[in-house]
Parts: C-alpha cells; structure tokens; sequence
C-alpha cells in the first residue's frame, strides 16, 4: 500500500511540474535513459536531451490540464485513464481522450519514470484542431515551427509516424471480443484471437480466457482508443473498473496479445481523493 502511493506520488509530480512549466523539474522525473512515445506509434523520445526537446515542442508552450478518471497501479507502473485538456493559445482548447502508462524504477531511493506512454489518437486530435477553423492557424503555425525547431526534418517526421495507427476494423475486432467475453462466450472471443495470442493481469500474470470471463461478466465499456499497433479500453465490471490493451498481429484483425489491468482499492481511494 506504501508503494503504490509512493508511485502516484511520482506520478502526479508530471502534471504538477507541467503546469508549473518547470522544464528542469519534469525532465527531472525521468531516469537517465528514460523513454517518452507519445503518442504510442511516434518515435520515442529517449534521454534527457531527447525528452527536453520533447518538452520544448509539446508541453513548454501550452498550458495543459489532467482530467483524471482513474489511476491504476500494478507493480511499478500505474495507468492512468483521462482527458487531456490543452490550450493552445488563446482561441483554441483541445480535450483529448487518453491513456497514460507510466512505468518506473527506484533510483537512489527515490521513483524515477522509465518510460511514458501516451495512447491517444493524433488523426482525431487533428480533425478536431481543425474544426477550431481561422482560429487555429496562428496554433499550428506555432506547432509547425516548434516541431522544425526543436525537433528537426528527422523528429518532425518521427512525430506524423504517429497518424499510423490501428483502425475502424481493428477496433471492432476487440469489440467483439469484449462483447464475447461480458457475455460468456468463450469460443466466439477466441475466434478474435491469433493462434499465438497471449493473455495476462498486468504484464505478466498469465490468464485464461475462462479466468477473464469470470472477471469482466457482463461488463461494459467506452473509449476505445487506437494508438500504434494497440486498442486501448477502459472497462466497467461487477469487480470494479480496469483497462485493456489489446495489441493486433502484424496482418489481419486479429489481436495478438492482451494485457488486463484491474483497479484496485487502493488505487481508486487515491485516485478519487485528488
């Protein structure tokens, strides 16, 4: 119990020092090879000169807001399901649904964030950007040249390879499957399966499909989010709420590997007393 509000604590340090614009502070709370993927299916951004270039572009510039819904903590990473609420200059303000992956390392005593994971869909944060009509273009422009200066041809490039990512179809594979498996049926959710498919509570827990039936039946679910290769679901059964990561083969629809994680108390105490 100790540790998992020692790792929220280190995880609300992000927002804290984003909001503060403490470019030294929350270049800070990264280990000294951390990693940044955000969104997941951009190049990540690795190391503190990296992820400070990451902070220029992104973060430095804009005022942005943690709408948080849950936070989940499962060994040394926490989930944390929310909405992204980001200025963008005076006349624009973005909400963007997501998921944040934080997985951390103790060093010298103290939690420092390994990696940082952001599932959001960057098609759909540039269509509603868009819609912002004349009133967006001194934003991107601001962007655009922020990207050019900050992070080059090279990571400007490595950004847009955010815009590759699971679609329509895929979604509506992990539907099914979730449909599949509220319901009780244990063939049709293998049928959304690969043949090499794995299955695990947390990263490496493993779990059968009759094991997942009986903890999320008759659960519900909104928000599935399509970052890289990976549908990300927040979930709501009997036994509380949690969040799925499904990851899709290479070919075809379907999903290679499932990664559930389930709040627990102590999490969802500590999330809903910030």
């Amino acid at each position: 119990m100790d540790t998992q509000s020692d790792l929220l604590a280190a995880v609300e340090q992000s927002p804290r020092a984003a909001a503060a614009h403490d470019r030294a502070g929350w270049v800070g709370l990264f280990t000294g090879d951390g990693r940044v993927e955000d969104p997941v299916g951009s190049r990540p951004h690795v190391g503190a000169a990296q992820i400070g270039r990451f902070y220029d572009t992104f973060i430095g510039p804009r005022d942005i807001t943690f709408h948080r819904d849950l936070d989940i903590v499962r060994g040394s990473a926490v989930i944390r399901d929310l909405e992204l609420e980001v200025a963008m200059g005076s006349a624009v303000t973005m909400h963007i649904p997501a998921f944040l992956r934080y997985d951390l390392r103790e060093v010298d005593g103290t939690w420092k964030i390994a990696a940082l994971r952001a599932y959001w869909e960057l098609p759909s944060m540039m269509l509603q950007f868009l819609r912002n009509g004349l009133p967006a273009v001194p934003a991107g422009v601001q962007l655009s040249q922020g990207l050019l200066a900050n992070q080059r041809l090279r990571g400007t490039l490595g950004f847009a390879a955010g815009f590759r990512r699971v679609g329509a179809r895929h979604k509506r594979c992990v539907d099914n499957f979730l449909n599949a498996v509220a319901s009780g049926d244990k063939f049709a959710a293998l049928r959304t399966l690969s043949p090499t498919a794995t299955m695990t509570f947390g990263d490496d827990e493993d779990l059968g499909v009759t094991e997942l039936i009986e903890r999320l039946a008759g659960a519900g679910w909104a928000k599935l989010i399509g970052a890289g290769r990976t549908v990300a679901v927040s979930v709501t059964a009997s036994q509380g709420r949690g969040v799925v990561f499904a990851d899709m083969a290479a070919r075809g629809t379907a999903i290679q590997r499932i990664r559930y994680f389930a709040a627990s108390s102590t999490s969802d105490a500590a999330a809903n007393a910030r």
